[in-house]
């Protein structure tokens, strides 16, 4: 190791705290070392990658009121779910003086010196030591990833940097560049991780590996795909139909690999009512085949407050009718026009399994479903306005999935939840699979993808993909006129991955903003109209003041739909700017700091 990376804190104290507080690439790990020669022993070397699994390196499990963070919560920041406050994101009105730190940039430089000082360590013929090496680069792969996901082009750099300022001005490569060294750190990862058939260790292996990275290129293979055929300001340049195909190409072989393999499967029981479900409020999946990787909470000393917001049907936030139509009949047609609207005018109706895909029901609670044990009468309406604003929900859709039904910890304490965090699971592989072989050309590809999907219908009880019967071609269906195998793909994924937290992602990826979120806005179940409005009659709405839900329309229009926040400033829906908002803004004190090797983002 460098004598100058050990003498860094004392060399860089002063002069360069504006830069590292902002850059954070070239300091020495504080805190976590006992001796100058690190990582001499492997035990060592995973007590030190430990940290990445507190948090940083994953995806982690909770809940605030409102949703806007966390898995359970996350797809506030979507089409899929709605929260009573406007993201500012999705209705643009980030501002510039907003943006934040590149803060992943501190966890890549404690990995880049855990890479950089691997030859320290006297045992390197051990397994124990190239599992660490392995997770060692799965993660630097992970901080890059989010880096690419929020900023797009960054800066790469694979050591400690010297204390020297023009060593630490480093440019932003394309982003094709970063997401190629990202490829290449996960084909690293996957060389050293173990090979693993359950995930009963808690700590990512080579399955791991293989999932993220079939993940990271289909995304950039559909980034670069949909944002270049569209012409915005946000796709690399320079990249080729050959080299989008290639990403494509990866995501597949990344995703058989998995597969192929045959030690995972959907977790299935034949129960098609409960079984999606389950998995999401089992509190110890180290023995469920589906699932890759998750983080484990016992409600007592690591706990969540997932339980907390959502049984009692509330949360301050509730899933969209945008989501909820979006699930195919039970026989696997579009729910559309007269068959959808007689259906909502029955509060629940429109969620039954013996009309709906089975995972409907299993993710929006219906009337008499369960929420808690101590009170078995179950979930009967919305609760519109709740017994704290925490409990309330806003757009008369209520989340079940996540909700531990059967909890028998502190259902009401803070922090005291045990909802786990699925960090992978096998759908995962079988979605990225199915998507990019779609993409690939989906005529040619069409009897793969039907079988790659059919252990997730079969497990909810549907019949298995027909592109011609599913197709929707209602002209107020956003993907109306996409190609019917991408189209069936896209709804496959929206459905099996809903309020997980990965929706706007999605819609990033697929450069679909200007269909799915520009001049929209959220709304909720059928009010007037239906039978909610009798059973609410003292509900207040209609008034300058004091309301208590918002209703489309006006008074006096047949049907009226819930609207979970105050429309008033909003009329013309959400305000996401396509040339600017796709990704955020990088920091003015960053362009002054880089002298002009860091430009700013499109249109900020």
């Amino acid at each position: 190791m460098k004598k100058s990376n050990i003498l860094f804190a004392a060399v860089m104290l002063g002069a360069m705290s504006t830069l590292t507080g902002c850059y954070d690439l070239d300091r020495e790990p504080e805190g976590v070392l006992a001796t100058t020669t690190p990582f001499t022993s492997t035990g060592e070397m995973q007590s030190y990658l430990n940290q990445y699994y507190q948090g940083a390196g994953i995806r982690t499990q909770g809940f605030d009121a409102g949703g806007g963070q966390y898995i359970a919560g996350a797809d506030t920041h979507s089409d899929n779910m709605a929260s009573t406050a406007v993201w500012t994101r999705m209705d643009g009105t980030l501002s510039i003086a907003s943006a934040s730190k590149l803060t992943q940039y501190n966890n890549i430089r404690s990995v880049n010196f855990f890479l950089n000082n691997l030859d320290n360590c006297k045992d390197q013929s051990s397994p124990d030591y190239k599992q660490a090496v392995g997770e060692g680069y799965y993660f630097r792969a992970w901080f890059y990833y989010q880096l690419l996901i929020n900023y797009g082009p960054v800066a790469w750099t694979d050591k400690p940097l010297d204390p020297d300022m023009e060593v630490m001005k480093l440019p932003r490569e394309p982003r094709t560049v970063i997401a190629d060294h990202i490829l290449a750190d996960l084909d690293n990862a996957i060389l050293n991780l173990q090979e693993r058939n359950n995930c009963a260790s808690f700590r990512v292996h080579r399955d791991v590996a293989r999932a993220l990275k079939s993940e990271v290129a289909l995304f950039e293979g559909t980034w670069e795909k949909y944002h270049k055929a569209k012409n915005t300001p946000f796709f690399d340049p320079s990249v080729t139909d050959a080299k989008i195909n290639d990403y494509l190409t990866q995501a597949v072989n990344a995703a058989k690999e998995v597969m192929n393999r045959g030690c995972w499967r959907i977790y299935n029981t034949g129960n098609v009512n409960n079984d999606y479900r389950i998995i999401f409020q089992t509190t110890d999946l180290s023995g469920n085949p589906e699932i890759l990787w998750f983080k484990k909470y016992d409600g007592s000393e690591i706990g969540n407050n997932v339980n907390r917001y959502l049984n009692q049907g509330g949360g301050s936030m509730g899933i969209t009718a945008s989501l909820v139509d979006d699930y195919l009949t039970i026989d696997g047609r579009p729910f559309v026009g007269a068959e959808k609207l007689e259906a909502k005018k029955v509060y629940g109706n429109e969620l039954l399994p013996t009309v709906r895909d089975p995972r409907l029901a299993q993710t929006v609670a219906t009337p008499g479903q369960v929420l808690r044990p101590d009170e078995p009468q179950g979930f009967t309406l919305p609760p519109f306005v709740g017994t704290s604003a925490y409990n309330a929900n806003p757009s008369g859709y209520s989340l079940l999935k996540h909700v531990q039904i059967d909890y028998t910890g502190n259902l009401d304490a803070e922090w005291a939840g045990a909802t786990p965090a699925i960090q992978f699971r096998y759908a995962d592989v079988l979605l990225n699979c199915a998507e990019a072989l779609a993409e690939l050309g989906g005529a040619a590809n069409a009897s793969e993808i039907i079988s790659v999907l059919h252990p997730l219908r079969e497990r909810a009880g549907m019949p298995d993909v027909n592109f011609d019967r599913e197709y929707n071609t209602d002209p107020e269906y956003p993907f109306a006129t996409l190609d019917k195998y991408i189209q069936a793909v896209r709804r496959e994924r929206r459905v099996e991955k809903a309020c997980e937290g990965r929706r706007f992602e999605d819609i990033l990826r697929w450069a679909a903003a200007d269909v799915l979120i520009v001049g929209k806005w959220p709304k909720g179940a059928l009010f007037t109209g239906s039978n909610l409005e009798a059973a609410f009659p003292s509900l207040k709405y209609d008034q300058a003041s004091g309301n208590q839900i918002f209703l489309t329309g006006k008074p006096g229009d047949p049907y009226r739909y819930v609207i979970p926040t105050n429309p008033t400033g909003h009329e013309n829906g959400w305000g996401f700017n396509v040339n600017r908002d796709y990704l955020l803004p990088i920091q003015d004190r960053m362009l002054t700091l880089t002298d002009g090797l860091w430009q700013q983002n499109p249109g900020w």
